[in-house]
């Protein structure tokens, strides 16, 4: 008999499965369940977007392309990064396209880390971060962000965390799980510690189209001096509502970006072709798209923030992405315990925040990218939820 145990990999082996998933399959065995656990938008990709993949379906366009992605395309994402960004990247050689955004990390951190190179990552954040830089050999440091800090990496928090090991700052805003965003400001102070070191950044901007209160999105390789050490990670899940595409990309220096492509060739060849075709086009003519989807959602965040507060919950206001990140310390109750008996009682899934981080224990993620009738509702129950446990509480 094979023992199996024996040929795995011991990183893969080591490795927790996600615990935004843990949940969503749970609910999925279940009836009558209201989910707020996944990410994903409940819109459908906007009509011309589709119609510009069926019809390069109709015409039979279904071969490879090139590597890194049409230079159609890359030319439309050069475009849309000035136009509505203010930084420019070379199509030829600053630019590959990805399957979805999470290739164009993995490529992206698997390129820049050696065995033993540490890599810096705020948390509570997105769960590929850590897992992928232990498959690539890194040694993952985590910087605690806070609530009374907005969820914000803060300069001296970076300073403190920074050795002569450090290879690769993961900057991940507008923030999942806690709708943190980094101002100009708050970048502009982060440059101020990496300015004089040999470090890369990451910038996770997949959520940069989704900000509120007023101030736009600043990628950060906008800030002086910043484009030269920055890799962008973006795609068109989020801000398109292309989650079944899988499409994403990176953009940053020819020398990374050339060695990336590398990696890519080898494990993916190219990215989907239908998806391209659709791409071009939403890039195109997509403007206005992003702009009703943000204000809907805008309107969502506000429900679904006051419906905690409501509650009694603390609820910090998050100003990008489409998440809430209420506070359920004061239930008693551990961040699982919480979204296990909610889920099991009055059939609401959430995440819970020790799923993005240790520092995470006591808090919830609740997706808002679901419509106003499924948020009132799902609200609903968790208010009955939380009351229950303040009589059990006495």
């Amino acid at each position: 008999m094979i023992d199996y145990q024996s040929l795995l990999n011991d990183r893969i082996k080591s490795m927790k499965p996600s615990g935004i998933r843990k949940f969503f399959d749970i609910a999925n065995e279940m009836d009558n369940v209201i989910s707020l656990s996944i990410g994903e938008p409940d819109f459908s990709t906007p009509w011309h977007v589709r119609e510009a993949g069926i019809k390069s379906l109709e015409k039979g366009r279904t071969w490879y392309t090139p590597n890194r992605g049409f230079i159609e395309l890359r030319n439309e994402i050069s475009r849309y990064f000035k136009r509505r960004f203010d930084v420019e990247y070379d199509p030829k050689e600053e630019i590959i396209v990805t399957v979805g955004g999470s290739e164009a990390i993995d490529l992206c951190i698997r390129t820049l880390v050696n065995e033993g190179d540490e890599v810096l990552i705020p948390e509570p954040s997105f769960v590929c971060y850590e897992p992928i830089t232990v498959m690539a050999g890194g040694t993952p440091v985590i910087i605690e962000t806070k609530a009374e800090d907005n969820f914000k990496l803060t300069a001296q928090a970076l300073a403190e965390h920074i050795t002569d090991k450090t290879k690769l700052l993961i900057l991940p805003y507008p923030n999942n799980p806690t709708g943190g965003v980094m101002r100009k400001g708050d970048l502009e102070a982060i440059a101020a510690v990496l300015r004089d070191k040999n470090i890369m950044v990451l910038s996770d901007e997949i959520y940069g189209e989704l900000t509120y209160g007023g101030d736009s999105h600043v990628s950060f390789a906008s800030i002086p001096d910043m484009r030269e050490r920055t890799i962008v990670i973006s795609g068109f899940s989020k801000t398109y509502a292309m989650t079944g595409w899988r499409l994403g990309y990176a953009l940053g220096p020819q020398e990374i970006i050339g060695q990336m492509t590398k990696l890519h060739q080898y494990a993916i060849m190219s990215a989907p072709t239908t998806a391209q075709y659709a791409a071009i086009e939403a890039l195109k003519n997509g403007d206005g798209d992003i702009e009703e989807m943000r204000l809907q959602y805008d309107e969502r965040r506000k429900l679904i923030v006051n419906g905690f507060r409501k509650m009694g919950l603390d609820c910090f206001e998050p100003e990008g992405a489409f998440y809430v990140f209420p506070c359920i310390k004061s239930t008693g109750l551990s961040s699982e315990e919480f979204c296990y008996r909610l889920l099991r009682e009055h059939y609401v899934a959430v995440v819970p925040g020790n799923a993005f981080g240790k520092c995470g224990e006591g808090y919830i993620r609740v997706s808002y990218s679901y419509s106003l009738k499924h948020i009132k509702e799902a609200l609903g129950r968790i208010k009955e939820f939380t009351e229950s446990l303040r009589h059990e509480n006495g």
